[in-house]
């Protein structure tokens, strides 16, 4: 790093009157920046992690706003603090975290996977894998959401994609052995 961009960070990470004390009354709550989310694939069993899924997001009415309300970068669960900037599309692959800036507004987020980019995945069903519709107002955020392979009762991935704010009740099949 050169030395104007090392001070820079410096400002950035001590700014002025860093030194001193600040009260309670002084300091700024913390709060969640509401047009940024955190879309999260946890690391899926065997090939399937492979599989990409694609980020759809429309408006209030039903119109694709993927790339026009927002911009998007991703982290790799394994590598973090590594920000990565996607080249063309937004998707995710298992062990993946995406980073949504979203214009201010109501959403509907989906994932899909097309049929033919299915390679790598014990489950064809035939068709395009689709998720469920997770409706996401900037007004009344969420932090993080799962984005996870759907599985059936006996833990065998069934083509699909789960969208929650919290791990779906499958994780136990789908969550990785430890190879530590």
């Amino acid at each position: 790093m050169n030395a104007p961009a090392a001070f820079i960070c410096l400002l950035l990470l001590f700014p002025a009157g860093a030194g001193r004390r600040v009260s309670a009354q002084e300091q700024a709550p913390l709060r969640h920046n509401p047009w940024e989310l955190i879309l999260y694939r946890p690391e899926d069993a065997d090939g399937m992690n492979e599989v990409r899924c694609w980020l759809r997001i429309e408006d209030e009415d039903g119109n694709d706003v993927t790339y026009s309300a927002a911009k998007a970068t991703y982290e790799w669960i394994s590598i973090p603090g590594v920000v990565n900037q996607y080249e063309r599309t937004y998707y995710l692959s298992g062990g993946m975290a995406m980073h949504l800036l979203l214009k201010g507004g109501a959403y509907t987020i989906s994932f899909y996977t097309p049929a033919d980019k299915q390679f790598g995945a014990d489950v064809q069903n035939g068709g395009q894998w689709e998720s469920n519709r997770f409706s996401y107002d900037t007004r009344n955020p969420a932090k993080v959401i799962f984005v996870s392979p759907t599985a059936d009762g006996n833990g065998f991935y069934n083509g699909g994609w789960h969208i929650d704010y919290r791990a779906p009740r499958f994780w136990r099949f789908t969550q990785p052995k430890r190879t530590d």
